[in-house]
């Protein structure tokens, strides 16, 4: 499963980086992961971000936080000198056991659908190697 969190629906790098996933969404699917997208935003937001977008994605609600706690990625921010909590866009890439193998914190969107993508084929090349060897 490839588990990210984003800070808000509609925002410039947000929906870029939501976009880049559904472009990639087949290549997803093909190596066998899931993708499912964290903010704050309200239940409501999300089918209309996933509309407005033509998103492939699944997007969950975590308005009071407990999900991004438990991942860290719930953060005091700053941006024009004042001080807030926010979310760190981060990415996860979870096996089936659900142990995080893989993660990227404070994420810049370009390219990094690409790095996932290739970096969740390298970890199931080296599994399947693996069990090869058996």
């Amino acid at each position: 499963m490839i588990l990210y969190f984003y800070p808000r629906d509609n925002t410039p790098g947000c929906t870029k980086e939501a976009s880049d996933f559904s472009c990639h969404f087949d290549d997803f699917v093909e190596s066998n992961a899931s993708m499912v997208g964290v903010s704050p935003d309200s239940g409501a937001s999300h089918p209309r971000f996933i509309g407005k977008h033509d998103l492939k994605l699944t997007l969950l609600s975590d308005p009071d936080h407990r999900v991004m706690k438990m991942f860290d990625v719930w953060k005091p921010k700053k941006l024009y000198g004042k001080e807030f909590m926010g979310v760190a866009r981060s990415t996860f890439i979870i096996d089936p056991e659900g142990r995080i193998i893989r993660e990227w914190r404070r994420v810049k969107v370009k390219g990094h659908v690409e790095e996932v993508l290739s970096a969740l084929r390298e970890l199931q090349g080296a599994r399947s190697a693996a069990g090869s060897n058996m």
